[in-house]
């Protein structure tokens, strides 16, 4: 019995001191936009980089 009231008390202790706590760290909103955002930024500099080697590679004159 002594053990489960124990736990009880620590359990309680621990709920509180978090309650208390106002910083429990970052939403995970602006996370998500910013990964979208790096995302978007990846994919527009792929197709960039796409376009221009297709068209270089097309430049390129072939053998007669």
């Amino acid at each position: 019995m002594q053990l489960i009231a124990y736990l009880h008390v620590t359990l309680a202790a621990r709920l509180a001191e978090l309650r208390r706590e106002g910083d429990r760290g970052d939403s995970p909103v602006p996370t998500a936009v910013i990964i979208f955002g790096l995302v978007a930024a990846a994919i527009a500099v792929t197709g960039l980089v796409m376009t221009r080697a297709t068209d270089w590679m097309n430049s390129v004159p072939t053998a007669p």
